[in-house]
């Protein structure tokens, strides 16, 4: 039996991608045009890509809602995702990273599937409630929001609005009800929330690979 420790996980990532997911040459472009524009390398794994489209594949979401676009490789996935008549709206805080994403989600040919809304995701979210309901919503951002993200993924939604809460694991310290990480202590304010919302029906999964030791939550608007 393989040893447990980040060289494996890596490894059995790189495997189940190569296996399940295989080269796309728009998404890796996509991330190529991140890293040359100095961002941080914080986007989705390939594998957790190829989930997302599932998701709004088997749910048969046409409107979804990302908060956190950074370079648009997640974007990417979702829009081929939501169909001919689909939309998926993104929110991304710096202008420059909304720059770079336009661009790769264009050159991906989903361009006109994808709007990209430039600001804060909490001064943003409020100018969505008079459009119609996303039946989506992929959060992705700054962890000490995540109750703020939530609140508007219910207001946004209807029932049976998936929501998937991204960066879960926090490399197991969400366990640590002491901790003064803000990212911590925001992802487990958003956890308690999913369990006590009666909003919403949850679970979370965490997770190891190319990201490290983290996870996801995946919840039901109901």
């Amino acid at each position: 039996m393989a040893e447990s420790k980040p060289e494996i996980w890596r490894a059995v990532d790189e495997y189940l991608a190569e296996t399940l997911v295989g080269h796309d040459p728009a998404l890796e472009a996509a991330l190529r045009a991140q890293q040359q524009a100095g961002m941080p390398a914080i986007e989705v794994a390939p594998v957790s890509g190829k989930l997302l489209n599932l998701l709004v594949r088997i749910s048969g979401s046409r409107r979804v809602l990302e908060i956190g676009t950074l370079g648009g490789y997640s974007t990417i996935w979702m829009a081929r995702a939501v169909g001919d008549e689909g939309r998926v709206v993104t929110i991304e805080a710096e202008p420059d990273n909304a720059a770079v994403a336009r661009a790769s989600i264009d050159a991906a040919g989903v361009g006109e599937l994808v709007e990209i809304r430039i600001g804060r995701a909490a001064e943003v979210l409020p100018a969505l409630a008079a459009e119609e309901p996303f039946d989506l919503v992929f959060i992705d951002a700054d962890k000490e929001s995540n109750t703020i993200y939530l609140d508007w993924a219910a207001r946004l939604g209807h029932p049976g609005t998936v929501v998937v809460v991204d960066n879960i694991g926090r490399d197991g310290d969400i366990v640590d009800p002491s901790s003064s990480d803000s990212m911590v202590t925001g992802t487990r304010a958003g956890l308690e929330m999913l369990g006590r919302d009666p909003r919403f029906d949850a679970t979370a999964l965490q997770t190891v690979g190319v990201k490290g030791w983290d996870g996801v939550a995946i919840a039901l608007v109901v």
